[in-house]
Order: C-alpha cells, then structure tokens, then sequence
C-alpha cells in the first residue's frame, strides 16, 4: 500500500463499498494532521497519506471486507472448524 499504492479503480471501489470507514482515524499520521488536513476529502487524504487507509482490505471474489476485528475474523474463519484466535 504505503510503496505500490492502490490502483485508482480499486482504490474507488473499496471507497464505494466502505465510505469514510476507510480511513483509519486511529493512526499516528491521523493525530499528526492539522484540522484543516482532516478536513479535506477521505480520497484525497489517503491519496496523500497511504497509512490512513484502514488494514486489511480482504476481497475474495465479490466479498470485500475491512479490518481484522473479531466479528471479520469470524467471518473468514467460520470456513475452517477448529480455528481459533
């Protein structure tokens, strides 16, 4: 993400699919940022800051997920009995 970047009709497709929850108000870049830099759009401020842009984007055919908490995790490993985390 942070060297390669995401290719733009991607980048828009998991915009479309998860709105401003792709951005990871969270992150150290985020606090670092005046108000006015968080207050541009969410695609333009992870198009300048790769590391706001919230991890991991799974996708496995037409499934597209977002982060990795508990109810995710779940999710994809409902598949595999005996997996635990």
């Amino acid at each position: 993400m942070r060297s390669d970047g995401v290719p733009g009709p991607v980048f828009e497709r998991f915009y479309t699919t998860f709105g401003d929850a792709l951005l990871n108000s969270r992150s150290t870049t985020w606090r670092g940022l005046s108000e006015d830099e968080r207050a541009r759009p969410v695609l333009e401020l992870i198009a300048a800051h790769p590391a706001l842009m919230k991890r991991p984007v799974i996708e496995d055919g037409a499934r597209l997920t977002l982060g990795w908490g508990k109810d995710v995790a779940a999710d994809w490993l409902a598949a595999k009995p005996g997996t635990s985390f």
